[in-house]
């Protein structure tokens, strides 16, 4: 099991219980053979191919490429996606790597992602995670707990220490929306000052065609520090804060607990949802976001 400190491959794979285990298989147009309909979100669907235009398809799914190159009108035809994609995105942030209950948020971070994982295993989902990394490549899809498995090895190599290359979470959700296709469901582990750097038009693009889900990671200390003198080290120097004065506790809510109250209050208004998730907290506590409905986008 884990120390709190660095996460565990032990620890990752006993949450599949969390997640719910096992669940019957889907029916799908055939029986339970093969793989089963997704439910769809936004289209829902992805390109098959493109066939002149006959009366009575739908004027919006006009292929204007293939019209102008052959001077006849053609329409793109779609067919149902047979698996969702289910994507976490971690942020490694080196704010993550700290924690003063049970466990480091970096910890937390993994344990959650672990369980979304799990979560998508049980859905028949295919699974696929990334970091903010221009060197990383993404986990590539896979289903069922071979796919499960790979995250998981990943966020454990991830959140052991912090990685030299972060390149931040705005970086991450641009590879995101690479790998995403309509009706994917997507968990976003993160500290919420990273939410700083991803342009505010990112969250209602994402949650127009996917489930947006945004898990923020919180330390006790950080949103009730006590009134008192607190030390701190940071390499060689010893640093102490008097949170007793009124005016370091404001500055201290406008570093840590005012970037989660603005979040909290933000996302949902743009059809994310979104959750505060300390390191205390069952890492599972967070589930029954998945499915509901979601939120109006302003």
């Amino acid at each position: 099991m884990s120390d709190g400190i660095v996460p565990s491959l032990a620890e990752l794979v006993a949450l599949r219980a969390a997640a719910g285990g096992r669940r019957n298989a889907r029916q799908g147009r055939h029986g339970v053979s093969g793989h089963a309909l997704s439910p769809l979100r936004g289209r829902g669907m992805e390109y098959a191919e493109s066939r002149e235009y006959s009366n009575g398809d739908d004027a919006r799914h006009i292929d204007w490429r293939l019209t102008a190159r052959t001077g006849r009108a053609h329409t793109k035809l779609f067919q149902a996606e047979r698996e969702r994609l289910s994507l976490i995105v971690a942020d490694t942030s080196p704010a993550l790597y700290f924690g003063t209950r049970v466990r480091f948020k970096s910890v937390q971070a993994a344990r959650a992602g672990a369980v979304a994982a799990w979560a998508a295993a049980r859905d028949g989902d295919r699974i696929a995670a990334l970091r903010g990394s221009l060197r990383e490549a993404p986990v590539p899809p896979a289903s069922s707990a071979r796919g499960a498995l790979r995250v998981l090895d990943a966020l454990v190599r991830w959140y052991a220490r912090p990685p030299a290359d972060d390149a931040g979470l705005a970086v991450a959700l641009d590879h995101a929306t690479r790998l995403l296709r309509p009706g994917s469901r997507l968990v976003v582990l993160a500290d919420p000052r990273s939410l700083d750097a991803v342009p505010e038009r990112r969250w209602p693009a994402l949650a127009q065609h996917h489930e947006v889900i945004v898990l923020l990671l919180t330390d006790a200390l950080e949103s009730a520090p006590p009134s008192s003198a607190l030390a701190f080290r940071s390499g060689e120097r010893r640093i102490e804060l008097d949170l007793g004065a009124d005016a370091q506790r404001q500055r201290w809510r406008q570093e840590f607990s005012d970037p989660v109250a603005a979040a909290l209050e933000r996302l949902p208004s743009r059809g994310v949802r979104v959750q505060a998730l300390a390191g205390d907290a069952p890492s599972e506590s967070w589930l029954p976001l998945l499915g509901r409905a979601r939120p109006l986008v302003a």
